[in-house]
């Protein structure tokens, strides 16, 4: 890796939330929401903060590697669970601007921000981490049941790991749009 390349990964780790606050604050700008596309976005990324909770039941950050649970499905569960919350919630506001604006955001941010995390646990564990590198996606999931495992979702690493603030973003964020659009029903 280059040092540009890990100097930029850097920055985009560090501002990754605050450009994905300022993405939400343009799309309450731009989002022209309809009941059909509010109920059909929403339950997208619902879809995505279930995919996060469950993630985040499974994660003991920087101790254990994670491999149960979505970690078998995908090495990113927590990432790609904010992508179809973001998914959903462009599809919720009928903004094709902002669904550009979150693919960029993806590509540009998440993206690298994904291959320093994953240079980072290669670091940290070694071969166990490219064992399992090997046999699961690095975003996009396979398709398949998790393999039976010893570790389980624990509620407890659930509100350790704060995901709840997700669950609560995702109704104050539904709120909002909901909000939007019955003033622009009126």
């Amino acid at each position: 890796m280059g040092l540009r390349q890990g100097v930029y990964s850097a920055w985009a780790a560090r501002w990754r939330v605050p450009l994905g606050f300022a993405l939400s604050a343009a799309y309450l700008v731009f989002a022209q929401p309809t009941p059909r596309l509010l109920i059909v976005g929403g339950a997208v990324a619902l879809a995505g903060v279930g995919l996060r909770a469950w993630a985040a039941g499974y994660l003991e950050k920087g101790s254990i590697l994670a491999t149960a649970g979505p970690y078998a499905l995908t090495r990113n569960p927590l990432y790609l669970g904010s992508t179809l919350i973001g998914a959903g919630f462009a599809l919720a506001g009928r903004s094709i601007e902002m669904a550009a604006a979150f693919a960029a955001l993806l590509v540009l941010v998440y993206v690298p921000v994904i291959r320093r995390e994953a240079r980072f646990l290669s670091q940290k564990f070694g071969k166990a981490y490219e064992d399992y590198a090997e046999r699961v996606p690095l975003l996009f999931p396979r398709l398949a049941i998790p393999p039976a495992s010893d570790a389980h979702f624990s509620w407890s690493r659930y509100r350790k790991n704060r995901e709840y603030e997700a669950a609560l973003g995702y109704v104050a964020g539904l709120c909002l749009v909901a909000l939007k659009m019955l003033l622009m029903l009126r």
